[in-house]
């Protein structure tokens, strides 16, 4: 049941499985009758997230949004992120970089710099 609860907080913060990454939003619209729901209404009643009646901005579901207290427990209760290899990292820090480089144009770029660093 923590899982699928957690589940929803980070999903509602647009973080990854982790709790990283940037929380660049703060809601979950669902309505009566999902699976969803009912974890809301219980996030609710923990103190975790709060419940707004629904609009037409929402299509008629109920907007929950996260406390600060929800906040607090996907930063205490995500687990650790897997240890990445040193290839893993830097294909991460290539996807970070959001650029228009291929991979292997990104590598050839980044050796270059080490090279004459």
């Amino acid at each position: 049941m923590i899982d699928q609860k957690l589940s929803i907080l980070q999903h509602s913060l647009g973080v990854d499985e982790y709790g990283q990454g940037r929380q660049y939003r703060n809601r979950f619209v669902t309505s009566p009758g999902t699976d969803d729901y009912d974890h809301c209404v219980s996030l609710v009643a923990d103190g975790l997230m709060t419940k707004h009646p629904g609009n037409m901005l929402t299509g008629g579901n109920d907007l929950f949004v996260v406390t600060p207290k929800g906040v607090d427990f996907v930063a205490a209760n995500s687990p650790k992120p897997p240890k990445l290899t040193r290839s893993q990292k830097r294909y991460e820090d290539w996807l970070a970089e959001d650029g228009t480089m291929s991979f292997g144009q990104w590598l050839k770029a980044a050796h270059g710099k080490r090279a004459t660093s």
